[in-house]
């Protein structure tokens, strides 16, 4: 039966669609095969990228991780999550038109987000998180009006929080969270009202929270943690009564919570507020959310009592409350809250360390959950026994109850925690032996049971021990030898302290076993014999501590075969024999003390024994330290008669400079002269000769662009002089006793050679064009500004972070205190600084602090004797700058080396408050000093730490209880060095000293 024409007209129409759509279709997926194998050209071969492979010669529908749609056969879907990709993300991925999902996370692909991405229209998840992506976002985000998912955490992006996000209307998710984002978070996230969870944790956010965000109905997390956001939570965000998740720690927040909180966020399961600023009480209303999983509020300014209530949290996993100020109250004890956490079966972490909590250990202890993971007690007022129930706590990986004061003996039921891995029992009053039963630990990795009043022998069963990190058994009244199972720990990688105690008898050979060690230090001991060179094969080794013993004999050669050593310090023993030259090839070593023992000989000059202030000698009468061996057959009267000829030639001298400095007033307009040849003639320096001329070509003609900074003798200017940066100090002439200013920098800088001292280059004395008197001193140029600029947040790091780190601080406070001390004792004639600021310490490249401005020092010839003071130096201004100048200096005290450390006390207090002397907030008769000290005394410290660092110490445990550690150390110091009598006031040696111990528990903390 043949086709009508109507039939075989329609066929044609229906044949020729179909060749149409079927041609199209193998275009389209043509195009994005190529976009594909595009993206995988940028794929940088790897095994683990290999893990993946796209064959071209089939279907991409059939390729690896990709996922096309049924009805056109486009594609649709790209995951290749975790498959160890390196390399960057191609702009061709913006040709995939029909993309809908594209998870590239856990990968390790750089480079920046291509702007091509936006062309995606359909695309409705994006998920680049866990990678290495860097650069600011693209600045067309909004066009993907059909996104739900956007997941860039963990990357490095840059630069501002779009606005433009706002528009992303469909977006339930947004997580930008542990990125390098900083600036306020946008008010128009508030726009997204299907949003519900927002994620902008660990950036370097700024400002308040938005109180439009309070808009967001649906959202059930906020994670604001890790940011430097500030000012009160505003009201809207309590009652976003959809919230699960509150997370905002580590920022910069104050104020009190609603008391009704408990009520206006009926479905929160986790409450994060840890490392703020907030006031007030835990608010009761919290206790009646009976499904919360979370409680976390350590490390704020809250006070009163511990609600009751904790016995309506059965889901409870997490209860951090440490670091505040809380009491219990009425019919509070610690026995009844321990009996009100029975019912939270499934807690695993409780804290309540730091507080102002007393009475004994209850034997309830034991009740706590069995799932309990990390007990945190410590810091507290506890005394008593430690309870034998402890033993029944069989899930605990950390068990902490230092600095209270518990006493009697140490349960052997301890040695039942099978599972322990930190045990905390520093700081008590325990006496007695410790438990063998604590060689039973096995999986434990870090002991303390320092400052105790342990005794006896470190029991053998220590050698079980095949996780140990690191053991502090320092100051204790432990005795005999060190048992040999110690000492073969291959697992000792950190920290082996067993300081102030009574061990005795010879340092064994086995001391080889401690190959991976960092730090040991058995200082403080009664240890006799001979160094063993055993000592070589520590090559992990960083810091040595093994004075105060009865040590003998020479010091090991072997010695200088540990390359990485930083800290050696042998003094106050009996050893003998010559210093080994060898030990000047440690290019790691920042401090060598072997004072106090019978070494003689040369001195060697390379390495640290370069600069003094790192090298620490004295009290070896045979050691040539001053000045070279020389032969003991000089007669009396050769040695009578070159000391009259050496103060002949002194007082020679001293007439000369008095005569060349009266000439130089009466002459002013001499023609142009140059002090350079004076100053640096010992000094191999280039551009040692400098004109006027120059420095004015140096300057750009003392461009105002060029300007660092007035001060109170002049402006200091950058230049470039024969290629190399320099800062020049053009004197003002108009200042009062300027020349004095000029001659006494010079003078202070003249001879002084240290690390942390800024290098006067050279200095300029001459005439300008209009035959006026020209002043300047040439200094290294420091290209990290001064230390008042980042107290002040005014400079960032390369990452856009802002503020120092709690060990960039301590450096910082060490590298002053060289060079003080290296200017008060280790110069030939001690120099007084007089003006120690933030504003006058400088910062290198490296974060390296050096001293600067000596434009009101003094050089004191005889410190003991007023009549021989230099005469460079007024004793009628009041001297320094206000707020850092001690008060004996109003009362007409003259400059002296006490003055000194009280200005660096205040500078110091300021570097950890982040607070100026001056500060607007200190009214009435309140000071900085007055206001640390109050809080310090309080047991308040967290009260007086400079927000930019309470951010910086989001950790727990040893971490965190060494960093607060050295924080009160840190303070301590200052507060000593400001103790309004001079005569109270440390030197700075023992300044120097201190801090480095301060430095040394941070270490220990890591």
């Amino acid at each position: 039966m043949g086709l009508s024409v109507h039939q075989l007209l329609l066929f044609l129409i229906f044949y020729v669609s179909t060749f149409s759509i079927v041609g199209a279709a193998s275009l389209s997926l043509n195009t994005d095969r190529e976009a594909l194998l595009s993206f995988r050209s940028q794929i940088i071969h790897t095994p683990q990228s290999l893990s993946f492979t796209w064959d071209q010669n089939t279907s991409p529908c059939n390729w690896t991780g990709v996922t096309c749609n049924t009805r056109n056969r486009r594609v649709a879907s790209i995951n290749l999550s975790g498959r160890g990709l390196t390399g960057s993300i191609s702009p061709s991925i913006g040709n995939l038109s029909f993309l809908r999902s594209l998870q590239l996370q856990n990968n390790q692909l750089g480079g920046l987000v291509p702007k091509e991405i936006t062309n995606l229209f359909r695309l409705r998840v994006l998920n680049l998180s866990s990678n290495s992506l860097e650069g600011s976002l693209p600045s067309n985000l909004s066009k993907l009006t059909e996104l739900r998912v956007l997941d860039l955490t963990s990357n490095m992006i840059t630069g501002l929080v779009p606005n433009q996000l706002g528009d992303l209307k469909n977006l339930t998710i947004l997580n930008l969270g542990k990125n390098l984002l900083h600036g306020p978070i946008p008010p128009s996230l508030s726009n997204i009202s299907s949003l519900t969870i927002l994620s902008l944790g660990t950036n370097s956010l700024s400002g308040p929270v938005p109180n439009e965000l309070g808009r967001l109905q649906s959202l059930q997390v906020l994670d604001l943690t890790i940011n430097n956001l500030s000012g009160t939570i505003p009201p809207s965000i309590y009652n976003m009564s959809s919230l699960e998740s509150l997370v905002i720690a580590s920022n910069n927040f104050w104020g009190q919570f609603p008391s009704n909180i408990g009520y206006t966020l009926p479905k929160l399961l986790v409450f994060n507020v840890c490392f703020n600023k907030f006031s007030g009480e835990i608010p009761s209303s919290l206790y009646n959310l009976t499904n919360i999983k979370v409680i976390r509020a350590a490390h704020n300014l809250l006070e009163g009592t511990i609600p009751s209530g904790l016995g309506n949290l059965p889901f409870l996993e997490m209860y951090n409350i440490g670091f505040n100020k809380l009491v219990w109250g009425r019919d509070q004890d610690l026995d009844s809250f321990i009996k009100s956490l029975s019912n939270s079966s499934q807690l695993h972490f409780l804290a309540f360390d730091g507080n102002l909590l007393e009475g004994v250990i209850p034997v309830s202890i034991g009740s706590l959950s069995k799932n309990l993971s990390k007990l945190f007690m410590g810091g507290n007022r506890f005394t008593g026994n430690i309870p034998e129930s402890i033993g029944d706590l069989t899930g605990l990986t950390l068990f902490n109850i230092s600095d209270n004061s518990i006493t009697g003996e140490t349960p052997q039921e301890i040695g039942k925690l099978k599972g322990l891995q930190v045990l905390e029992l520093a700081r008590n009053q325990l006496t007695g032996r410790i438990p063998d039963s604590f060689g039973d630990l096995g999986a434990l990795n870090e002991i303390n049971l320092s400052h105790n009043k342990l005794e006896g022998r470190i029991p053998p069963s220590f050698g079980n021990f095949k996780n140990m990190l690191s053991m502090d058994l320092s100051s204790n009244m432990l005795n005999g030898s060190i048992p040999n199972g110690v000492l073969n720990l291959p697992s000792l990688s950190a920290v082996l302290n067993l300081s102030s105690n009574l061990f005795s008898g010879l340092i064994p050979q086995d001391i080889s076993g401690l190959e991976s060690l960092v730090s040991l230090d058995l200082s403080s001991n009664n240890f006799s014999g001979h160094i063993p060179s055993s000592i070589k094969d520590c090559q992990s080794l960083e810091k040595l501590n093994m004075a105060r013993n009865n040590l003998n004999g020479p010091i090991p050669d072997a010695l200088a075969e540990v390359k990485g050593l930083e800290f050696l310090d042998l003094s106050s023993n009996q050893l003998s024999g010559v210093i080994p030259p060898k030990l000047q090839d440690l290019q790691a070593m920042e401090f060598l003390n072997i004072s106090f023992n019978n070494l003689e000989g040369w001195v060697p000059s390379g390495g640290v024994f370069k600069d003094r202030s790192k090298a620490y000698m004295e009290g070896n009468p045979k050691l040539c330290i001053h000045a070279p061996c020389r032969r003991k057959t000089r007669t009396h009267k050769k040695v009578l008669k070159a000391s009259i000829i050496t103060c002949v030639v002194g007082l020679i001298a001293i007439c000369v400079i008095s005569f060349l400095i009266w000439k130089r007033k009466e002459k002013k307009s001499a023609t142009s002269t140059s002090s350079s040849n004076s100053l640096r003639k010992d000094r191999k320096e280039p551009f040692m000769n400098v004109s006027y001329d120059e420095l004015k070509r140096a300057t750009d003609n003392f461009n105002p662009r060029n300007l660092l900074g007035v001060g109170s003798f002049g402006s200091v200017f950058k230049g470039v002089i024969r290629g190399v940066d320099v800062a020049v100090k053009v004197i003002d002439l108009k200042a009062n006793g300027y020349y004095k200013g000029f001659i006494a920098e010079c003078e202070a800088l003249r001879n002084v050679r240290h690390r942390n001292l800024v290098k006067l280059v050279t200095s300029c004395s001459s005439i300008d064009f209009k035959n006026n008197e020209f002043l300047a001193l040439v200094y290294e140029f420091l290209s990290n500004g001064s230390l008042e600029e980042w107290i002040k947040g005014k400079n960032r790091k390369p990452d856009g972070s802002v503020g120092l780190s709690l060990e960039e601080r301590v450096n910082v406070a060490i590298d002053i205190a060289s060079a003080l001390d290296y200017l008060h004792n280790d110069c030939e004639v001690p120099v007084v600084h007089c003006d120690l600021k933030p504003s006058n310490i400088l910062l290198t490249e490296d974060m390296v602090a050096k001293v600067g401005d000596f434009g009101l020092a003094r050089v004191l010839f005889d410190a003991s004797d007023d009549r021989h003071h230099a005469s460079i130096s007024s004793t009628h201004v009041l001297k320094g700058s206000i707020g850092y100048i001690p008060p004996e200096y109003g009362l007409g005290e003259k400059p002296s080396q006490a003055g000194d450390v009280y200005s660096f006390g205040v500078m110091l207090l300021e570097l950890m408050s982040g607070k100026s002397p001056m500060d607007e907030s200190f009214e009435g008769d309140q000071n900085l000093i007055s206001w640390i000290s109050y809080n310090f005394q309080s047991n308040a410290i967290m009260e007086v730490i400079d927000p930019k660092l309470m951010g910086l110490i989001d950790v727990s445990g040893a971490q965190l209880h060494a960093k607060l550690d050295c924080l009160k150390k840190t303070i301590e110091v200052g507060l000593a060095c400001t103790a309004h009598a001079a005569g109270e006031r440390m030197n700075m040696r023992n300044v120097l000293r201190l801090l480095k111990e301060a430095k040394d528990m941070l270490i220990k903390g890591i």
